[in-house]
């Protein structure tokens, strides 16, 4: 089992919290300081983890996984379980690699659908 600290703004409040997964599973359990446990599990870590930020539409978590412009591919979402994602750029065909539970604090987002359309017209933009 990894654990990692994650920084998060609970009602503008900026605070901790840990997250755990184990290598191979799907499965994200998030402990908050007051002790409660959530656990997500969806197809990968990176959904599992915008399932978590749907429920917890209050908190902003400053992760890279919850920055508009990251994403996974179906390549990084084997290899790494979806803790590794692109951070993309409009009309641009590299992405850059990132871990989705590192500190991010700009143009984050709880909805995973903004994600995906987000990534939809980034595949539009570097069409031919």
């Amino acid at each position: 089992m990894t654990s990692r600290e994650i920084t998060m703004l609970n009602n503008g409040i900026r605070d901790s919290a840990v997250v755990e997964y184990e290598a191979g599973k799907p499965t994200l359990s998030l402990l908050l300081n007051n002790g409660e446990r959530k656990t997500y599990t969806a197809l990968d870590l990176f959904e599992s983890f915008g399932l978590l930020r749907a429920d917890l539409k209050d908190i902003r978590f400053l992760c890279k996984g919850s920055k508009i412009n990251v994403h996974t591919s179906g390549m990084s979402s084997h290899m790494s379980n979806g803790l590794i994602a692109y951070e993309l750029t409009m009309g641009n065909p590299d992405g850059e690699f990132v871990h989705i539970f590192a500190y991010e604090e700009r143009d984050l987002t709880n909805d995973i659908q903004q994600q995906r359309d987000f990534c939809r017209c980034w595949s539009e933009s570097i069409q031919d």
